[in-house]
């Protein structure tokens, strides 16, 4: 119940609390009369949230007043500096010194405790660079784990799509992922096996989202290389709000089918 509301910017916030209280916008909330307020793709879900606080006895002062600390609280984080962390691989610059992006996957990884999302691009040596998130999953039976993997069609192959995800499915069980660990859901985008090349996409972020709370987004692939050797950069984000906003991302792409389920 009200997840979308922290969707909103500070200034969204302030304006919806404001129509608020100056009685412009009225319950029942409805879509329409939030979009001359926010972005028209929020306005039915913010319209939702709106009417459930309205539904559960909140007057349109609570409301707004609930709408102005969410701003308020805002205003009280940690500066940007504070919150983000450069993370890299490769040589170090002299006089440079950053946090190890293999260290900073591992690390996310063993201290995870609620959920963890992983998007990648390419798994190389995976049995390796997944290994801290698979002894995490056998330690906590209850965490939540999702892949958003890029599958991808070889050149000539001119396979069925299930028998490229069947293949992959194979590869990543016996090759990629730590044996004797539970398996995590991992998911793929369907058109990056499309046999029209004009047609195909391919699942090319890369990221790891922990706990709804902790963002890191890099250049690096989940190989041994991108890990361990290349020159990558990335960073570690300390925010809740961005880790939701990345998560209900993901989720939403599996809710319309737009990515699926490998297993």
């Amino acid at each position: 119940m009200t997840d979308h509301l922290i969707r909103l910017s500070d200034a969204d916030l302030r304006q919806v609390a404001a129509a608020i209280r100056a009685s412009r916008l009225l319950a029942p909330y409805t879509s329409i009369s939030l979009q001359r307020i926010v972005q028209d793709e929020l306005a039915p879900a913010i319209a939702t949230d709106l009417q459930e606080l309205s539904d559960l006895g909140f007057g349109p002062n609570q409301i707004a007043t609930t709408l102005e600390l969410l701003a308020k609280d805002r205003d009280g984080r940690p500066e940007l500096d504070e919150s983000v962390d450069l993370v890299t691989t490769g040589p170090e610059a002299p006089g440079v010194t950053n946090r190890d992006t293999a260290v900073v996957v591992r690390d996310l990884f063993a201290q995870a405790r609620e959920s963890v999302l992983v998007a990648g691009y390419a798994v190389y040596q995976g049995q390796q660079v997944f290994k801290a998130l698979a002894d995490r999953m056998q330690e906590n039976p209850d965490l939540i784990v999702q892949l958003f993997l890029d599958v991808q069609r070889p050149t000539g192959d001119s396979s069925e799509p299930n028998q490229l995800v069947r293949r992959f499915a194979q590869r990543f069980t016996s090759q990629q992922w730590p044996p004797d660990r539970p398996r995590p859901d991992v998911f793929y985008d369907p058109r990056s096996l499309d046999v029209a090349t004009n047609k195909r996409a391919c699942l090319h972020a890369k990221c790891v989202v922990v706990d709804e709370k902790t963002v890191f987004v890099s250049s690096a692939n989940f190989t041994e290389a991108a890990q361990e050797r290349n020159i990558e950069l990335g960073l570690l984000i300390r925010s809740p709000a961005l880790a939701q906003q990345i998560v209900w991302h993901f989720r939403a792409l599996v809710s319309e089918r737009i990515l699926s389920p490998v297993f």
